[in-house]
């Protein structure tokens, strides 16, 4: 069995969903992690605040702290939850009941987490 880093990113991070908006997202989420947990397939996750965050990029002059995560992008990354899989086609089938998809322009990615082996 195979550790699956579930990705949601938002398209636009500067987006705020109004309260009663975001307790229905959120009761939907711990629905679905609730539903991933009873197959004994969740291991962790957590939301990625956006408050208060910092980047930080190295050049030739040093290394620079910025406040924020967004930079010039557009895209933000709102959260990250790992699973197990048999196989990234279980692992996408999980990532297809996020309702972080709910969200227009909304996507989630899908990465295997590398083992500590040496190997991938």
């Amino acid at each position: 069995m195979e550790q699956y880093a579930l990705i949601m990113r938002h398209e636009d991070g500067k987006k705020v969903a109004s309260p009663e908006q975001i307790q229905i997202w959120m009761q939907q989420t711990m629905d679905w992690i609730g539903s991933i947990s009873a197959q004994n397939k969740f291991v962790s996750g957590t939301g990625l605040p956006f408050d208060n965050a910092r980047v930080i990029t190295a050049s030739d002059k040093g290394k620079v702290v910025t406040n924020g995560p967004f930079g010039d992008i557009k895209e933000t990354i709102g959260g990250i939850i790992v699973i197990k899989a048999a196989s990234i086609e279980e692992a996408v089938e999980f990532a297809k009941g996020s309702p972080v998809l709910q969200g227009e322009g909304n996507s989630i990615e899908v990465r295997k987490i590398a083992k500590d082996d040496g190997t991938h």
